[in-house]
């Protein structure tokens, strides 16, 4: 019997603001998945419970001598999948959810379901001891999203906005400058989709650099700001006092800001970095102190 394929993955190809990225449908495989389907296969076993969304939902799979199916739709048995490595169906074979547009860019599956994606080998998401979608939803928590309209700097997969939406914020509008990352988003199913229709139009995702496109957003547009940068090394001007003084702009009086640093060591980096953030919030503006593993401000009232 011939095998039914699912669409390829949709590649984003830098979308304008608002642009519309459908999220990618098929099945999500890593290596242990894949194991178990082969493993039913050789018991002969009529099918195969799993999770074929990261941990989302569990969902059985026929199993048959030359093909599994899911939903519907029949599937090869994959060749020897790597560990640390999600495989979407791009209508002829199982491929890495990965990119190389200058820098690597990787979906990286965790023991904890939501994935955590890598630059060149770099973890933008900390995943150790917790789940990053739990992560994001405790630093979320200090900034007390509900009913307000939040800016988020750097989106990355989206889990601050996700847990935004959950906790029920008015209105997000997030930022994210890489293409390649929004692709990741649209392949991962604990990233938010803008359009989903129980999101409600809450969640506005712009494909551009806040850094570059802060200057046009009006004072106090925004009641509380989330801002998770890239490490100093790579997005130096995220860190800077004119950025930090347009934060304070954009912000209203009295509003929450978290700003991710991570916990950087000071006898290798020569560096505080979280004092030397909390340093140049006060210069803006703010009442600033470490929270987690960032730190917490208040706007002053000018």
């Amino acid at each position: 019997m011939p095998l039914r394929s699912t669409p390829r993955p949709s590649r984003c190809r830098g979308p304008a603001a608002g642009a519309h990225v459908p999220h990618y449908a098929g099945p999500l495989l890593t290596r242990p998945l894949a194991e178990a389907l082969l493993a039913a296969r050789d018991a002969g076993l009529a099918s195969c419970e799993g999770s074929f969304d990261l941990g989302r939902s569990q969902q059985p799979a026929r199993i048959e001598p030359e093909h599994w199916a899911w939903r519907e739709v029949e599937y090869p048995y994959p060749d020897a999948l790597k560990p640390r490595t999600i495989y979407v169906w791009d209508g002829g074979g199982f491929v890495p959810a990965a990119r190389y547009g200058g820098s690597l860019i990787k979906l990286v599956p965790t023991d904890w379901g939501a994935p955590t994606f890598e630059i060149d080998g770099i973890k933008m998401l900390p995943t150790a001891q917790v789940s990053p979608f739990e992560d994001a939803r405790r630093k979320v928590a200090l900034i007390e999203p509900r009913g307000k309209r939040i800016l988020d700097t750097c989106g990355g997969l989206g889990y601050f906005a996700a847990a935004c939406l959950e906790a029920g914020a008015a209105a997000i509008v997030s930022f994210e400058k890489n293409a390649d990352v929004l692709w990741l988003r649209t392949l991962d199913p604990w990233s938010p989709d803008p359009d989903a229709p129980e999101h409600a139009g809450r969640l506005q995702l712009r494909h551009a650099d806040v850094a570059v496109e802060i200057g046009s957003i009006g004072e106090g547009s925004f009641d509380a700001i989330l801002h998770d940068p890239p490490r100093f090394g790579i997005a130096g001007e995220l860190y800077a006092q004119a950025f930090y003084d347009q934060l304070a702009r954009v912000l209203r009086p009295g509003g929450r800001l978290f700003h991710y640093t991570g916990m950087p060591n000071r006898l290798t980096s020569g560096r505080d970095l979280p004092r030397e953030v909390i340093r140049r919030l006060e210069r803006a503006g703010f009442r600033a102190q470490p929270a987690l593993d960032g730190v917490l401000a208040v706007r002053g009232r000018r």
